[in-house]
């Protein structure tokens, strides 16, 4: 495969179809085979510019920014297959808005090795809508709510909901251990690095994190034996104070109760035991156990209080069935 250098460097107006996106994807969509671990090197090293000044990542672009670009070496690669028509559940639509249930294992978009997401996914099934745009994201393998702008406008007015923290979501999780001390909310700054690989990863870091916090509330508890180090397992509710990248997954490992099946930040003995099958009683369970249930935001035309939300996925209940029934003979 060869390499061509971009011819030089570029200076883009966003205009209003990237108003409201976030630099990244802005990126990603002008920088057509280049890994997202390589756009997010040129932002941190300050070559990507935004009216002339360093920006992050994350950053929400406005109509009238003009954007960087340098010249970037990209793959000369083959033209990429289109990515299959999907349809996936839907929560709720209107004009505006497209809510979805997000199935674990399906990334939300393409890039970092995955040539499609559920956003170039449902452009395919949808061919006719001139605007499906994502609100926010959610991990490869959370399942759960997710939104989609179906109009500029819309897009912008949820942006500005979720930046000014109007948002109300709350997930799901099993975690390993018995969680003592009832509800409570967690405070600790997070900080995104990568590894030598590109793999981006989230630590806990007083000094050089963002501010995080996460309400947490035991739902239910089962004391279990055959878990190892574990005394058991707990379901817990999460709602998300902030949006930082894997707060939900980090913040409970630092409280030292992982997410059961969690491969960046869990715990690898339990998880591989549950999912081969090792645990006396209970089936196999090969999901990261994290689902994004509710979601409570206004409506982004008509301000009116939406309430959202999207059950357990039946495999998910059925095992948590087959788990109370383990407890109560056991």
């Amino acid at each position: 495969m060869h390499s061509a250098p971009a011819a030089q460097v570029r200076l883009l107006q966003v205009g209003d179809a990237g108003q409201g996106q976030r630099l990244d994807n802005f990126l990603a969509r002008h920088l057509k085979g280049v890994p997202r671990s390589h756009i997010y090197r040129i932002v941190r090293s300050g070559e990507v510019r935004v009216n002339g000044a360093r920006a992050s990542a994350e950053q929400k672009l406005l109509a009238s920014d003009q954007v960087r670009i340098p010249p970037v070496r990209v793959a000369a690669a083959q033209t990429p297959r289109p990515a299959p028509a999907l349809q996936f559940p839907v929560v709720y639509e209107d004009d505006d808005l497209l809510a979805i249930d997000k199935p674990a294992g399906v990334a939300v978009h393409g890039g970092s090795g995955v040539s499609f997401g559920v956003i170039e996914a449902l452009r395919a099934a949808r061919p006719q809508a001139k605007c499906l745009e994502l609100v926010h994201r959610l991990d490869r393998e959370t399942s759960g709510l997710l939104l989609v702008a179906k109009k500029r406008s819309a897009l912008t007015a949820l942006h500005a909901a979720l930046r000014e923290r109007q948002a109300d979501k709350r997930y799901i999780a099993l975690v390993a251990g018995l969680w003592r001390g009832g509800a409570q909310t967690v405070d600790a700054p997070l900080y995104k690095y990568l590894l030598s690989s590109g793999e981006r990863r989230v630590r806990v870091d007083t000094q050089q994190g963002q501010e995080a916090r996460t309400q947490f509330r035991p739902l239910e508890q089962f004391a279990l034996p055959g878990l190892g180090r574990w005394d058991g397992l707990t379901l817990m509710q999460a709602r998300l104070l902030t949006g930082r990248t894997h707060q939900i997954r980090v913040h409970l490992a630092h409280c030292g109760h992982p997410i059961v099946g969690d491969d960046k930040y869990g715990d690898e003995a339990l998880n591989q035991a549950l999912a081969r099958g090792q645990v006396a009683g209970l089936p196999s369970f090969k999901r990261m156990a994290l689902h994004a249930a509710s979601l409570a935001i206004a409506h982004p035309a008509t301000g009116q209080r939406l309430m959202l939300q999207a059950p357990l996925p039946a495999q998910w209940t059925q095992w948590l069935d087959t788990l109370r029934a383990q407890c109560a003979t056991g």
